[in-house]
């Protein structure tokens, strides 16, 4: 014979439902315990408003602009108001009529002369249709007159330069001077500017251009002009 058990007296069949609950309601403590604060009363301070301060409340003393018086009212009118006579007498301007009328007689005006000005135009060596001609220069094309020009300007000024001055100034090594000048309409060099690291330099060189020849001028249609020109002087200073 086969006992019988009753599955209510089971005691172990609820046991995870048992343990889940156990278990939130463990979590819930522990949340609750961690999260749990307590505040020392006697270190909370709400403030005190003091109404006594508010009693000796400086206030600004403001300036106070003065005003200027009224301007003085202006002078009565007089009463009686005098007539002055003019005496002296005013000469009236006639205007008379320009226009004339069959009795005007008609001065004949004999031929105006209208003398022509001619302008001192300056036209580049570079550009110039036909270059100043140096002596000595006057065969080839525009191109070899240049070229001889240049070639002749240079000779000239390596003999006639002083080139112990720069030693006699105290001055070495390797020196420039930059000349411009002008061959003017007539041929002669006019405009004679130097540039030097001395002013001895800048005479001397000044000294030398002006004795360059009176050249052929330059012509740009057919007409004279005048034609600037530059020159580099270098030298080195013997030591």
């Amino acid at each position: 014979m086969e006992p019988k058990k009753n599955p209510k007296a089971n005691v172990g069949r609820n046991s995870s439902l048992y343990f889940a609950i156990g278990l939130a309601l463990m979590l819930f403590l522990t949340n609750y315990a961690i999260n749990y604060k307590t505040y020392d009363k006697s270190d909370i301070d709400i403030g005190q408003l003091n109404l006594d301060e508010l009693d000796d409340e400086e206030i600004p003393i403001t300036e106070q602009l003065l005003t200027p018086p009224p301007p003085p009212p202006p002078p009565a009118a007089p009463e009686v108001i005098e007539v002055v006579e003019d005496e002296e007498e005013v000469e009236e301007t006639v205007i008379e009529s320009t226009e004339a009328d069959q009795e005007t007689e008609i001065v004949e005006v004999e031929e105006v002369q209208v003398e022509e000005v001619e302008e001192d135009i300056e036209v580049p060596f570079a550009v110039i249709e036909n270059v100043p001609v140096f002596p000595g220069c006057e065969k080839g094309n525009n191109a070899a007159k240049k070229a001889c020009m240049s070639k002749k300007i240079s000779q000239f000024v390596n003999r006639k330069f002083n080139t112990e001055l720069a030693s006699d100034l105290g001055l070495s090594g390797r020196q420039r001077i930059n000349v411009i000048f002008k061959i003017d309409k007539t041929g002669n060099i006019t405009g004679i500017r130097a540039r030097a690291p001395h002013p001895g330099l800048e005479k001397e060189a000044a000294r030398v251009i002006g004795q360059l020849p009176k050249m052929k001028p330059g012509k740009q249609r057919g007409k004279a002009v005048t034609v600037p020109y530059s020159l580099p002087i270098i030298f080195q200073v013997q030591d």
